[in-house]
């Protein structure tokens, strides 16, 4: 059944109350569909990066419980991409309280995504601008105690500022057939500085130091070898390995921040209702949500023990007697 200006409804039956069928470019729906897809990969590439590190016991330091708590948060913004796609592209049927839970989930996952890459700033910065105390200042035990906290202060968070769709779910749907979520500009404002402007900020600076370190340090490497010491110590190969994570962890880094900023610029756009292309709109959602499926394809480009652990997963080596104590280094 069609209304009076000639467009679908989402619910006939409703008349009134339903809502028009959601009409998409050609350009964007497909943009849409190969999201779905890709977040099958997503998902199953955190889930290798998740076993990987869980499961080896070499591979049990900070830097990689780091990794592992980005692939966790990876892995759910995976799950609720689909979900994602489908209130893009059809009209809303799965109900207001699964509305509501797919808002808080996607931000949740967002939120702590962006406190690891915080905590990775701090971990390479640590490691490369401070290496004597690296060892002694970042241990295990307070990694796992920041992420706990990150994870505990996102969850809080999202719950204090998801207070209105998650007591009321379906507050701000106007019709039937839709899944909206509706901040207030105050709201939106002090979020965007909390979520985004800050965290990214500090990534900024925390990388831009260890750049600069990293580069002297690589010249004075080089200086070392000129030299032709007869045997090189253990701090320079040490130090090698420090500038190799630091390297590929800033992959990590620049590629979110590519990924991620187009998507709070349209945030910003609606936020003080400036005109943004449709195609503009679902690209910035394209690249926001490829993200967490290119952070294991980063690993397995520079991580050997990833690329060794993924074969051993999928060979099921790791179901043998012992295979935790497998050397992957």
């Amino acid at each position: 059944m069609e209304d009076q200006g000639g467009e679908e409804l989402c619910f006939p039956q409703l008349l009134n109350a339903s809502c028009r069928k959601p009409k998409l470019q050609q350009s964007d729906a497909v943009l849409m569909y190969l999201l779905f897809f890709i977040s099958m990969f997503t998902v199953t590439l955190n889930l290798l990066v998740i076993i990987s590190v869980s499961h080896f016991r070499q591979l049990h330091t900070p830097t990689n419980l780091l990794l592992l708590s980005l692939a966790v948060s990876d892995f759910m913004f995976g799950l609720v991409t689909p979900v994602e796609v489908y209130r893009q592209i059809a009209c809303w049927s799965l109900g207001d309280v699964i509305c509501s839970l797919h808002c808080f989930v996607s931000s949740f996952s967002l939120c702590a995504s962006v406190g690891e890459m915080v905590f990775i700033s701090f971990d390479r910065y640590l490691a490369i601008c401070d290496p004597l105390h690296y060892p002694t200042r970042v241990t295990m035990r307070r990694v796992q105690m920041c992420v706990f906290l990150w994870w505990i202060y996102s969850f809080i968070y999202f719950v204090v500022f998801y207070n209105d769709i998650l007591t009321q779910p379906g507050r701000y749907n106007y019709c039937y057939g839709v899944c909206l979520l509706f901040i207030d500009y105050i709201s939106g404002v002090v979020d965007t500085v909390l979520s985004v402007i800050a965290p990214v900020t500090v990534i900024i600076l925390l990388y831009m130091r260890v750049f600069v370190t990293a580069v002297s340090q690589a010249r004075a490497m080089r200086s070392h070898v000129a030299a032709v010491t007869p045997q090189p110590s253990g701090n320079v190969t040490t130090k090698k390995s420090e500038l190799k994570a630091a390297r590929t962890l800033g992959v990590v880094v620049v590629v979110f921040l590519i990924c991620f900023c187009p998507y709070y610029y349209i945030v910003f756009c609606s936020m003080q209702n400036l005109p943004v292309d449709v195609f503009v709109q679902a690209l910035a959602i394209f690249m926001m949500y490829i993200n967490p499926c290119l952070n294991p394809v980063i690993y397995a480009l520079f991580y050997p023990w990833f690329r060794k652990a993924i074969t051993l997963i999928l060979s099921l080596q790791i179901l043998q007697p012992g295979s935790r104590e497998t050397n992957m280094l």
